[in-house]
């Protein structure tokens, strides 16, 4: 996808193809009721898409929020692919297929549509999603989502093993998870770099060391013995001066 400008209109320009071609000869529920995770699980394309595009939001340079634009774009083509997928593998397949590729429950409520759940049926949720607000946070959890994205494809190429139009698509998408992984990577030590610069507004451009911070908090405290001493001594020749000295009698 990317942003086109016409005559006074703004659109987006939208390629209608597959990043990756996908053409399942065969329908097969079976393997679908597994695929459809990665489109609406608690590790795939959905959720992935919406945790970087609102994550980006809260990242302190370009770079980084460019890095979670593009990746998080990407996963919507991604996200296309999977139900293209799970369409392919249920499409024209007869009631008897459905029925013994267990997807009988999905049928009952869904039919042959695609609809966001795992694979265990549990319907997408939000909660899949982190937002901490926190860059360092946010990419950490970037980075642990790309890793469990692609675990969760090579679980998918263990059960698809003998459908080899399925397994050529699915290493295509594991693939993508480990760049991502790589390119989040990047981001965190840019992130990390940039917050370790240490920044001081004051006059003469006097950046204070460790040491003239001690020294000054030093200073203070034998500034403060001193006033509070020698008002002690005042107090007591005043009291001196004053004593009748009743104790002397």
């Amino acid at each position: 996808m990317a942003l086109g400008k016409g005559d006074n209109v703004v659109m987006w320009d939208y390629k209608k193809i597959l990043q990756y071609p996908i053409n399942i000869k065969n329908p097969d529920p079976r393997l679908a009721k597994v695929i459809i995770s990665q489109y609406g699980g608690p590790d795939g394309e959905l959720a992935a898409s919406l945790r970087y595009l609102s994550q980006k939001f809260g990242m302190p340079d370009q770079n980084a929020k460019a890095i979670l634009n593009d990746i998080g774009t990407e996963e919507l083509a991604h996200l296309e692919m999977v139900g293209t997928l799970v369409h392919q593998l249920t499409d024209n397949a007869s009631i008897n297929e459905i029925e013994k590729g267990g997807l009988s429950p999905y049928y009952t409520d869904h039919g042959v549509g695609v609809y966001p759940q795992s694979a265990s049926g549990t319907p997408f949720t939000a909660a899949y999603i982190a937002v901490k607000g926190d860059p360092i946070a946010d990419l950490q959890e970037d980075l642990a989502a790309e890793q469990k994205a692609r675990a969760t494809y090579e679980k998918l190429i263990d059960l698809c093993r003998d459908n080899a139009d399925v397994v050529d698509v699915l290493k295509f998408l594991r693939q993508r998870e480990v760049v991502h992984f790589q390119r989040f990577g990047e981001a965190l030590r840019n992130v990390q770099d940039k917050l370790a610069q240490k920044k001081f507004y004051m006059n003469n451009n006097f950046i204070p060391s460790m040491n003239d911070t001690n020294n000054t908090i030093n200073n203070m405290t034998a500034n403060l013995n001193n006033d509070n001493m020698m008002n002690y001594n005042s107090n007591m020749a005043d009291y001196n001066s004053n004593n009748c000295g009743c104790n002397n009698r």
